[in-house]
């Protein structure tokens, strides 16, 4: 095997290990955003979130971890989309927060 061969071999393995992680990181994302917006009592939209920020920062242990930001969208009344934002540092949530959204009227007699 050349040299040549081994670094496409190892690409091949990085990638396939870096696709499987993020996927992990996502799956543990959307199952916290699904969380969150059940408990504001919103809807969690497309069942989908997106990554939009990667960045390295120390945890509260001072370690370097990988930093991310993830957007998702949600609806309170079922007309509008409104943005959420979860922030994950390493595989521990810091942060979930949905914009400023109307509330459905509430139905009080």
């Amino acid at each position: 095997m050349t040299l040549g061969q081994l670094f496409l071999l190892f690409l091949v393995i990085f990638g396939a290990w870096y696709w499987w992680r993020a996927k992990e990181i996502k799956d543990l994302v959307l199952q916290a955003a699904k969380q969150y917006c059940k408990t504001m009592d919103v809807l969690l939209l497309d069942d989908a979130i997106y990554l939009r920020g990667l960045w390295f920062k120390r945890d509260s242990e001072g370690r370097v971890r990988v930093w991310r930001r993830f957007l998702f969208e949600f609806t309170a009344t079922g007309e509008e989309r409104y943005t959420g934002r979860a922030i994950l540092l390493g595989k521990r949530i810091e942060h979930i927060q949905l914009d400023a959204h109307r509330m459905p009227p509430s139905n009080l007699h």
